[in-house]
């Protein structure tokens, strides 16, 4: 079991199938107003399906950053790397998906960095917290470069 873990792990962050809870990280249900979504009902100007607002504290003291992406059909906002951000993202199952509530987490740490992805992506809500306190939210955030920062050697 304890090899088979890393992997539970890892398949769980990355979206494989049988794997998880089925929770994705929505903040809101389906076709309901999230704190980032819009109600198409009341005439608000709804938000792109794949658009995201990313947190970064690289926790070094440094003052932390806030990039914006929109992956639908073109690719823009102030994401450093943006089109290679999208790309990783289109190559992923479910990219935003939690950590299921009973997975078991080496104890390690990664490093001081934390991130929070605002916004949609394929539709659906996204609000998720990243961290590198454990393995599990290690392999977690790696899953997600470029999307957030490789961590500082």
């Amino acid at each position: 079991m304890r090899r088979l873990l890393p992997l539970l792990v890892l398949a769980a962050v990355l979206g494989v199938s049988g794997c998880g809870t089925g929770n994705d990280g929505s903040s809101a249900p389906a076709g309901t107003s999230g704190p980032t979504g819009s109600d198409p009902a009341a005439g608000d100007i709804s938000q792109a399906d794949d658009d995201l607002q990313i947190e970064i504290d690289l926790g070094d003291g440094s003052a932390p950053q806030t990039w914006t992406l929109t992956c639908v059909g073109f690719v823009e906002g102030s994401h450093p790397a943006a089109q290679e951000a999208c790309d990783h993202l289109a190559g992923m199952e479910r990219p935003f998906a939690p950590l299921p509530d009973d997975v078991v987490c080496s104890q390690q740490y990664g490093g001081p960095e934390t991130a929070r992805v605002l916004g949609r992506w394929g539709g659906e809500p996204v609000e998720l917290q990243l961290s590198r306190v454990d393995g599990c939210r290690i392999a977690q955030w790696d899953a997600l470069v470029p999307v957030v920062p490789a961590p500082a050697s």
